[in-house]
C-alpha cells in the first residue's frame, strides 16, 4: 500500500500498513465540499460546481495533548481558511493548480512536514474526478522533531486595530451606538478593557499580576454580558481566526502573557501597557483608546484618542 493511499486510509490501516514504523501526528479535514466556479472547458465557465476536499497533514510532535494547549497545535481552520481564501482569490482552471497552492499554504506554518492533498469534481461524471499530491517541507530524512513557534500571525496584509475601552463607555447608553459603528466596519478589531469598576490593587509582584489580569477577565464577561455580539477570546489561535473573520472580540490577556514570559517592556498590572503589547504581538496599525484618560506609560506605537460619542471614525 503506497503513502498516498496510507494517508486517507482510517487509523486502523494505517497502522496495519506500516507495521508499527514511528510516525507522524496527522491533522485532516476530510469531504469538504464547496460549491466554486473551476475548470478549463467552456461548459464550466459561468457555473459552479461541487469540489470535494480531502486534506491530511503530517505535523511534528508536540506537547499540545499533555498540556491541552491550542495554541500549540495547528488549527483546522488553516485548511478550510485556506481553501476559502484560494477559492475567492481569483478563478482557477486546473485541480492541479488549486492542490499545489493550497499545499504552500499548508507548509506555510513551520510545524507541518508533509501535506497529502485529494480535490476531486463531484459534477462532471456520475462519480468523481481529481487529483492527489504530496508535498513537504523538509527531505525525508530530516529530523522531525521542530520547535513550536507561538509567534503565529493573521492573515497577510491584515493589520488589526486594538481599541482600549473605558469603564465609562462600557456601562453608558452609548455602548450600543459604539459597537454598532465599530461593526459596520468590517473590519480586524480587537477589544482591550481595564478591570472592573472599582478595582484597587493591593498587590504586589505575580500576585498583583495575576488579580489584575482576572479583573480585566471578570469585565470582558460584563462587556458581554451588554452586548453578546462581542465574544472573549483568550488563545492567540482564537484571536487570528475571529481577525480573520472580522469578528469583534474582547481580549481576556491571562494565557498570552503567562505564554509570553517577563517582559520589561510593560507593566503587567496596567490594562494599558496590556493592550500595547497585545498591539505588538498583532502587529496591530495603532491603539485607539476610547473615553479614557488612561495612556501607556511608554510605547513607540501611535496612540490615538477618542470622545466617548466619536463614532465617525469607526466608519472609514
Amino acid at each position: 500500500m503506497d503513502e498516498t493511499t496510507i494517508a486517507f486510509e482510517a487509523p486502523l490501516m494505517r497502522a496495519v500498513a506500516t507495521g508499527g514504523a514511528e510516525m507522524l501526528d496527522r491533522i485532516s479535514v476530510r469531504d469538504y465540499v464547496c460549491e466554486v466556479e473551476i475548470g478549463a472547458f467552456k461548459a464550466e465557465r459561468g457555473v459552479n460546481q461541487r469540489v470535494r476536499f480531502n486534506v491530511v497533514m503530517e505535523v511534528s510532535h508536540h506537547t499540545a495533548a499533555q498540556d491541552d494547549d491550542v495554541d500549540k497545535v495547528i488549527s483546522y481552520d488553516t485548511i478550510t481558511e485556506g481553501i476559502s481564501t484560494l477559492l475567492n482569490s481569483e478563478r482557477i482552471n486546473l485541480l492541479e493548480t488549486l492542490a499545489e497552492r493550497l499545499a504552500e499554504v499548508c507548509l506555510a506554518d513551520r510545524r507541518a512536514v508533509r501535506v497529502f492533498i485529494r480535490i476531486e469534481k463531484l459534477d462532471r461524471i456520475p462519480g468523481a474526478l481529481g487529483v492527489e499530491i504530496v508535498r513537504s517541507r523538509v527531505p525525508a530524512d530530516a529530523p522531525h522533531l521542530v520547535p513550536v513557534s507561538m509567534n503565529k500571525t493573521v492573515s497577510e496584509g491584515i493589520k488589526p486595530e486594538v481599541l482600549f475601552l473605558s469603564n465609562q463607555l462600557i456601562q453608558s447608553g452609548a455602548l450600543t451606538d459604539w459597537i454598532d459603528a465599530v461593526i459596520s466596519r468590517n473590519a480586524a478589531c480587537v477589544i482591550c478593557v481595564p478591570p472592573v469598576p472599582g478595582f484597587a490593587q493591593t498587590h504586589t509582584g505575580e500576585a498583583a499580576r495575576r488579580i489584575t489580569m482576572l479583573s480585566i477577565e471578570q469585565n470582558c464577561w460584563q462587556l458581554v454580558a451588554r452586548d453578546p455580539r462581542i465574544t472573549v477570546v483568550d488563545s492567540r489561535t482564537e484571536l487570528d481566526w475571529a481577525l480573520n473573520q472580522k469578528k469583534l472580540v474582547v481580549w481576556a490577556p491571562q494565557h498570552i502573557v503567562s505564554k509570553a514570559g517577563p517582559d520589561q517592556s510593560h507593566d503587567p498590572t496596567s490594562a494599558t501597557d496590556l493592550a500595547v503589547f497585545l498591539a505588538r504581538h498583532l502587529g496591530a496599525q495603532h491603539l485607539g483608546l476610547v473615553a479614557t484618560s488612561d495612556v501607556p506609560v511608554a510605547t513607540d506605537l501611535e496612540v490615538r484618542t477618542y470622545g466617548i460619542d466619536e463614532f465617525t471614525h469607526l466608519k472609514g
